[in-house]
């Protein structure tokens, strides 16, 4: 007799190996309409919060699926909006700056307009003139209008003149101020003077010295130099050009600048 042949069931196994790529492809999906969500209305703050997510959901950390909805944890939250809080701060910092610039700018235009209708009423456009530098605002003195050749004393006769100026550098709250003499290559020896640097020197003093007589001037923001013949604005082989080189200025900071400001 014929042996019966016992029937063999066996279960048949799926194969479930797609489903991994599937979910991954759900998940990015997924993780892609929420950006597009929140790309309408993105601002620094969200950028960093999804950059943040995805990069935890790529390295097996905490990813965007484990967040309840797209606002991160309140310590997260926290340290992203004293982000914003400190970029906000620099910004009105900024602002507050060029604010103060424009005000210190539109007075020293103000001190110059000034200081020009003065020039004009005393017809002293030969000997003054303002310019407005980097530096702050200049005014130049020829030095013809105050001293005679080789003296650093001020005539008695152009005192006077020299007090009007001063009334014009009354400036509130007051601003520091530098008075520099300069004169020619010509040399000088004389029994006062052992060279033009010299003389340049107590020029700016003696000048500065008349000004701050002026009771209204706060002598604190006053400082005096003297360059000789090392800072010439002209040719010194003409007598013209000679003659524009021997100076006394006077030069108005702005706000904040250090008295060592060198021009």
């Amino acid at each position: 007799m014929a042996r019966k042949k016992k029937k063999k069931h066996e279960d048949e196994h799926v194969d479930e190996s797609w489903l991994v790529p599937y979910a991954d492809i759900l998940t990015l999906l997924l993780a892609l309409f929420i950006v597009l969500y929140a790309s309408s209305s993105i601002d620094a703050a969200k950028f960093q919060m999804l950059s943040k997510s995805f990069n935890e959901v790529f390295t097996g950390g905490t990813g965007v699926l484990d967040y309840s909805s797209v606002t991160p944890p309140e310590n997260e939250s926290d340290g992203i909006d004293e982000v914003k809080k400190e970029k906000e701060e620099k910004e009105k910092e900024k602002n507050k700056k060029e604010k103060e610039k424009a005000a210190d700018q539109e007075e020293l235009e103000n001190v110059k307009s000034q200081v020009e209708k003065f020039i004009k009423d005393k017809k002293l456009e030969h000997q003054l003139e303002t310019k407005m530098t980097s530096e702050g605002l200049l005014i130049t003195i020829k030095d013809s209008i105050f001293f005679d050749s080789g003296k650093a004393t001020i005539r008695k006769e152009d005192v006077p003149l020299a007090k009007e100026i001063s009334n014009l550098l009354v400036i509130n709250p007051p601003r520091n101020i530098i008075i520099s003499g300069h004169t020619d290559n010509m040399p000088i020896k004389n029994s006062e003077f052992q060279s033009n640097w010299h003389l340049s020197v107590m020029r700016a003093v003696n000048f500065m010295g008349l000004l701050i007589e002026n009771p209204k001037l706060d002598a604190k923001v006053f400082s005096a130099k003297g360059y000789g013949e090392y800072k010439p604005v002209a040719s010194n082989k003409t007598a013209e050009g000679r003659s524009k080189n021997r100076r006394v200025e006077v030069l108005i900071l702005p706000r904040g600048a250090a008295e060592t400001n060198e021009k």
